[in-house]
């Protein structure tokens, strides 16, 4: 399947695609709308420092008028307290002077009393006294008599109201006076109640007067606190993400090569995980970098002698004459053209391999054994080419491991590729898969029966273009690091060790094992279902 193709598509001048003349303008608008609708949408950029302030202001904005009608509440309160009391004074005064002369009702108030209750400069003041019957006594005939209460208090006990006279609101307080004389003290007979009625109200011009004067008091230097608060804020919070601009302007200041760590210790505590995972992504970066660089030195530098000796042998045939040297100068020229292209090709592999995330590519189950005779099938044909005998050997059931089939294939093909080469003619290659159950392990093993590896080269081999010297052998010396790479992407180990059966002491071998990790239990399952 190929990595991508285009998907053909109509334009004006394609006769597929109908113009504006002969679709009909409905279909082209609606097309012309489905379009702008599919559009991405341009993601707003928020700022931080507006954010923070919007979530500081806004609360304090929407309490503030809170403030003002709940100190509105407590200075009425304040400001009704003393003149409920001196209502309260004088309705106590003036009930003192009722009293009931000859079964009538009298009020024995002094003119000066009466001049008093009178001479208010802002507030109007109402009383009234009413007998037992509700009968009119004294005072103004205006003032609405008191609701009657269900429970009626105590004889003597001064209660408020809030009442309208002329239009005007009016606080009233008032009591009932008890018009019967004390009971002799030989009388043992009860004698009934006769209750008098005494109200004493004003209005409500100064009470409010004074409310507004205790909310001048205290809104009006917070007219003046809030705008010195909001530049406190805004400063706050310009002195308090100052660390951000300043980690910005250290980020801007540094050289597009400059992909060292930033030092954490002079940012906030808050910032450091920033920091942190700046770096880490800092050394991601300079880690892909520097692979980049050296598979482009690696690649330039291996590419050299190939491409010398194509320009060489094709320099070489253009100044030959005779068939046979031309012809002997292009199979040479094919041969360097076939190691440049296998060379290209390893190192694509290696540097996909080193590339290579689980993000990309995310592992999945993977039947090892058939994976491995696959493998073995394609190499048959070279196999007989080099008259070597290559076997495959696997047990009687699946081997499931987790892993990227492709990546697999990579690792067991430069396995082969590296035994077939190194194995002479008449000599064998066996590829084996083999379990421990009990460790939870697979094997992929490779041996041949060429000259081996000595004991101190074993460590080098996995190394880019390392050739053990005396190799006659044409490579490239990439197989060993790309089976290496492909082996640490899936956790697995290769261990290189003489061929146990080999019988030549002069061509131990060599024994490649590859050990990986066996799937969980549902993997097998699965792939049995």
């Amino acid at each position: 399947m190929p990595d991508s193709f285009d998907i053909p598509v109509a334009t004006e001048n394609d006769p597929r695609h109908p113009n504006d003349a002969d679709a009909p303008r409905g279909k082209n608008k609606s097309k012309r709308r489905a379009a702008i609708a599919t559009q991405p949408e341009e993601r707003i950029q928020r700022s931080l420092f507006g954010e923070i302030l919007d979530w500081m202001l806004a609360p304090l904005l929407l309490l503030w008028p809170m403030s003002i009608a709940i100190t509105y509440l407590i200075a009425q309160s304040i400001a009704n307290q003393p003149f409920d009391r001196a209502l309260e004074d004088s309705v106590t005064v003036l009930a003192q002077q009722v009293t009931e002369v000859n079964g009538k009702t009298v009020v024995h108030l002094p003119v000066p009393a009466r001049d008093l209750l009178r001479a208010d400069d802002i507030d109007n003041i109402y009383y009234q006294v009413t007998g037992p019957r509700g009968e009119f006594i004294e005072g103004d005939r205006d003032l609405p008599a008191p609701p009657p209460d269900e429970d009626k208090p105590p004889v003597g006990t001064v209660q408020f109201r809030n009442d309208i006279v002329h239009g005007s609101d009016v606080r009233i307080a008032y009591l009932q006076v008890d018009l019967k004389p004390p009971p002799e003290p030989r009388s043992m007979r009860p004698q009934q109640q006769r209750l008098a009625t005494v109200q004493v109200g004003e209005t409500r011009e100064k009470r409010a007067h004074l409310a507004n004067e205790i909310i001048k008091g205290v809104i009006l230097p917070q007219f003046i606190i809030l705008p010195i608060a909001l530049g406190l804020v805004w400063f706050a919070l310009s002195r308090g993400l100052s660390p951000l601009s300043e980690l910005q302007q250290r980020i801007r200041a540094r050289r597009p090569d400059d992909l060292s760590p930033i030092d954490s210790g002079q940012v906030p505590e808050e910032i450091s995980p920033l920091v942190r995972s700046l770096n880490d992504m800092l050394a991601r970066l300079s880690q892909t970098i520097a692979l980049q660089k050296r598979f482009i030195a690696d690649a330039a530098h291996q590419m050299k002698t190939p491409l010398a000796g194509m320009r060489m042998q094709s320099e070489l045939a253009l100044r030959q004459t005779d068939q046979s040297d031309i012809h002997r100068s292009l199979e040479q020229l094919s041969k360097s053209s076939e190691s440049a292209t296998r060379l290209i090709n390893q190192l694509l592999s290696l540097a996909r391999a080193e590339n290579q995330t689980s993000a990309t590519a995310p592992f999945a189950p993977v039947e090892l054994s058939e994976l491995a005779r696959t493998v073995v099938q394609d190499w048959v044909p070279m196999s007989f080419t080099q008259r070597i005998d290559l076997g495959f050997e696997q047990p009687g059931h699946p081997i499931m491991i987790s892993g990227n089939a492709i990546m697999l294939r990579e690792m067991l093909n430069n396995l082969l590729d590296n035994a077939l080469h190194y194995t002479p003619p008449q000599g064998s290659v066996t590829v084996r898969a083999s379990t421990d159950e009990l460790a939870g392990l697979a094997f992929l093993e490779v041996e041949d029966t060429g000259p081996g590896i000595a004991l101190a080269e074993r460590e080098h081999v996995f190394e880019r273009f390392y050739r053990v010297l005396g190799t006659h052998t044409a490579g490239s010396g990439l197989g060993l690091a790309i089976v290496r790479e492909i082996a640490l992407q899936h956790g697995a180990s290769v261990d290189i060790s003489n061929n146990p059966r080999s019988l030549d002491p002069k061509a131990p071998g060599s024994l490649f094992r590859v050990t990986l990790k066996l799937a969980a239990r549902q993997y097998f399952i699965e792939d049995i279902g």
